[in-house]
């Protein structure tokens, strides 16, 4: 039996159902584990309350910003393997990045894959990667507009959190750096298979849209992502989008296996798909004390306390300090995770040995998702031993 305290995996339960009765989230599956053993895995509440559709453990979710965690995977690999360098710029990959300006130009030749894994690229920090959801699915359109989004800021100079197109380089330039007709491939071949997560994938595969939780928003018009930015993925997402910032679809028992890797630095039957070393380093604070310009800008309109940006190579870390945070105060610092917009979290405890899997239905507004997170990871570093 794994070293948690049975009362208060009770107590963290307890207190999901209460949200979910509240209407806060429609439904959850849940994993909390300690040294690789399972102590709770539930599921609890609905994949849609509205239409009454049930939620079973193998639902498949569409996990929005968590597929990072995976081309950042991507990342990792190819810098173990000596095809990229964390000083390997942009237009070394993809030169066309430079675009044709040169007045518009202006610093696009600095920015290298340090600066995506720690936001810090000083591109804008906008979910549309610089045309409609309708092509986002296409990676190669994607990278033909970025190649006309100007630098906003030094890249380096500050963190600001980028929810596309950081993530939307970096999936062309692994799949440049291997040699890949297509990114999904790539993760399927060098991540999904090797951790055996048979129920993930880059796109929806139509095979799997009966079981999928569907995207329903619970924001505000008028917030920093609006209804329609998220429920539109729902037709977004197809079997054939390729959108290495938010395309992936999964479960929680595969997340768990992807988060179980990391937990043991990169082990996975006995080899190493990631080097230790890499993640030592994806572990490590990389950011200072910037501040993250997009959840200052949340802790701000709540009166909350300025957190730190807390980025290692593409992981956030939990750092120290009482601010409000997806990982809570009580989770070691070195604690690492990665999150979904107002949905889906998981994170591991180094310390503790501890691994945390969230998959919610229902996006809630992001303030009330950090709320929601510090809560529940709490309760759930407490029930450690």
């Amino acid at each position: 039996m794994p070293a948690l305290d049975p009362t208060a995996l009770t107590r963290l339960t307890d207190e999901i159902r209460r949200d979910i009765d509240r209407g806060d989230y429609d439904g959850v599956n849940i994993i909390v584990a300690r040294h690789g053993d399972i102590a709770v895995h539930e599921t609890i509440g609905y994949a849609e309350r509205a239409t009454d559709a049930a939620l079973r453990p193998d639902s498949v979710f569409r996990i929005l910003s968590m597929s990072k965690a995976f081309t950042n995977t991507l990342a990792y690999r190819a810098l173990g393997e000596g095809k990229l360098a964390l000083s390997t710029r942009v237009v070394d990959i993809i030169p066309e990045f430079f675009g044709t300006d040169v007045f518009r130009s202006v610093r696009k030749d600095r920015i290298n894959l340090h600066h995506l894994l720690t936001h810090r690229s000083g591109m804008p920090a906008t979910p549309n990667p610089g045309l409609g959801p309708e092509r986002f699915g296409v990676l190669a359109d994607v990278i033909d507009a970025l190649c006309s989004v100007d630098v906003v800021n030094e890249p380096g100079t500050n963190l600001n959190y980028a929810p596309s197109i950081n993530h939307a380089l970096m999936g062309e330039m692994v799949r440049r750096a291997y040699g890949y007709e297509h990114f999904r491939d790539l993760a399927r071949d060098l991540v999904f298979e090797p951790l055996g997560m048979t129920r993930t994938a880059f796109g929806m595969p139509d095979a799997w849209r009966a079981d999928a939780v569907p995207l329903k928003a619970y924001v505000p018009d008028n917030g920093w992502l609006s209804p329609a930015d998220i429920e539109n993925l729902n037709d977004t997402i197809t079997e054939a989008a390729e959108i290495p910032w938010v395309g992936a679809v999964s479960t929680a028992e595969d997340i768990f296996a992807f988060a179980e890797m990391f937990r043991r630095k990169g082990e996975v039957n006995g080899q190493h798909l990631v080097a230790p070393v890499v993640v030592d380093h994806a572990t490590t604070l990389q950011t200072g004390d910037m501040p993250n310009d997009l959840y200052a800008g949340i802790a701000a309109s709540r009166g909350w306390e300025t957190p730190p940006g807390n980025f290692g190579l593409g992981f956030s870390l939990s750092g120290t300090g009482p601010h409000a945070s997806f990982f809570g105060p009580f989770t070691s610092p070195r604690t690492f995770g990665n999150y979904g917009a107002g949905s889906s979290l998981f994170w591991v405890d180094p310390e503790l040995d501890m691994t945390f899997v969230f998959l919610s239905a229902g996006c809630m507004d992001e303030g009330d998702n950090v709320a929601r997170f510090q809560k529940l990871s709490t309760m759930a570093a407490a029930a450690a031993l």
